[in-house]
């Protein structure tokens, strides 16, 4: 009988089937690493971590450019403000000079239909129908009146007419002048939130150790600043209490001098000359002196009457936040503040620190007194009201109140006495 073949596939003796994807696996997974350890040798080295150090110059100039930009924005919406009052004023101009225009068109129209209704009448035909070379006479003279008036108002409304185009086009270049005024707003706006967004960045990526670090240096900052104002206060001091001495010691010798000149008189060698020079003497001596010092005492008490005003309002806005382009009551940018407080002695400011500084009489830092404006930076991007002993008030930056601060702790530019 024959062998029956076997309907059973030959066993793999591998242990392994036909259609494992076993090898299909490994081989991915080699290539798969192949492929990263290609991607990791050819990838761009990152960025090292910037110090805390590095941060905090990076996010000081970020503040600095942004108190920049700050300027500018203010600069432009005043100037939008300005521009927006010129608008409404050609506008109204405009609107003025057209009533004018159709006041000029309806008495034109009413001639008009005048004559239409009454139609032309020739000197001739007027004669033949008049009843008398009287009446006829009497026509011609209102007529010509009429006639004139005709003309006068032609010509007024051809006035009104050129007038009402000239307002048109004002009112037109003020309205295109309004808004480059207005596009120029919004690009320093979007400037300074772009630089206070880019400062906003570093400061978040700080673990908590960094910010402490930050912190830390902030604070040493602020003890340099203060012991360079604490020395500067010292000096002051100095120079007062030798100026001081100097007016005594003045006071003593003209006092001598006195005493003298009133033993001279008293003397028997004395003469009637003598007599006569000494009264001449003294009244020069007492005239003179006595105007130029109560010019100079006048002068310097409307001065510190302005200044007491000054510093009592900075005083009173301590505590209040740092907000760009604020000018109060209830948030301040560094001008805002140095405006607010001016206003307060009556005296109006420009509303930029660049104008500002251009404002009063410039004066040295060592001869600061309170109520002077100091600024800051070879940009004159802040400003602050001097207090005294080398110390401000001011509005410092974004995420800050406005407090008291040393001059020092900001390189300073140069320092005005607005009044």
């Amino acid at each position: 009988m024959p062998t029956l073949a076997s309907h059973r596939k030959p066993r793999n003796r591998s242990g392994v089937r036909a259609n494992s994807p076993a090898v299909g696996v490994t081989t991915a997974a080699l290539a798969s690493v192949t492929l990263l350890s290609t991607q990791n040798a050819h990838a761009a080295p990152t960025e090292p971590t910037p110090s805390v150090e590095e941060v905090q110059k990076k996010v000081d100039d970020l503040y600095r450019q942004a108190g920049s930009e700050t300027q500018q924005y203010n600069k432009a919406k005043e100037a939008t403000q300005e521009q927006k009052r010129t608008v409404d004023r050609a506008l109204d101009d405009a609107a003025e000079r057209m009533d004018k225009l159709n006041e000029a068109r309806r008495k034109l129209g009413g001639y008009a239909a005048t004559q239409y209704r009454e139609g032309a009448i020739t000197p001739t035909a007027a004669l033949l129908f008049a009843d008398s070379p009287e009446e006829f006479l009497e026509q011609k003279q209102t007529t010509d009146r009429l006639t004139d008036r005709q003309q006068g108002a032609v010509a007024e409304y051809q006035s009104q007419q050129a007038d009402a185009t000239k307002q048109r086009a004002e009112a037109t270049k003020s309205l295109e002048s309004l808004s480059d005024s207005q596009a120029s707003l919004r690009t320093s706006k979007e400037s300074v939130q772009k630089k206070l967004s880019a400062a906003r960045a570093l400061l978040s990526k700080l673990t908590a150790e960094e910010k402490a670090r930050l912190a830390a240096l902030e604070r040493k900052k602020e003890d340099e600043a203060r012991r360079k104002a604490e020395a500067k206060a010292k000096e002051d001091a100095r120079a007062r209490a030798e100026a001081e001495r100097l007016r005594e010691k003045q006071e003593q010798e003209q006092e001598r001098a006195k005493q003298q000149d009133g033993e001279q008189a008293e003397s028997p060698s004395t003469g009637t000359d003598n007599e006569t020079g000494s009264d001449s003497g003294s009244s020069t001596g007492t005239g003179t002196g006595t105007g130029t010092g109560t010019g100079s005492g006048a002068s310097d008490s409307a001065q510190t009457t302005k200044a007491a005003k000054v510093l009592a309002f900075a005083r009173a806005q301590i505590g209040k936040p740092y907000v760009w382009g604020a000018t109060g009551p209830s948030s301040y940018d560094c001008s805002g503040l140095t405006q607010a407080a001016w206003k307060e002695a009556g005296v109006e400011l420009p509303r930029t620190t660049w104008d500002q500084a251009k404002t009063g009489t410039r004066v040295a830092t060592e001869d600061l007194r309170p109520g002077d404006l100091v600024f800051f930076y070879d940009d004159i991007s802040h400003v602050g009201i001097y207090i005294g002993d080398g110390m401000m008030i001011h509005a410092p930056k974004p995420g800050a109140n406005v407090r008291e601060e040393s001059i020092y702790y900001m390189p300073i530019y140069g320092s005005v006495r607005p009044a």
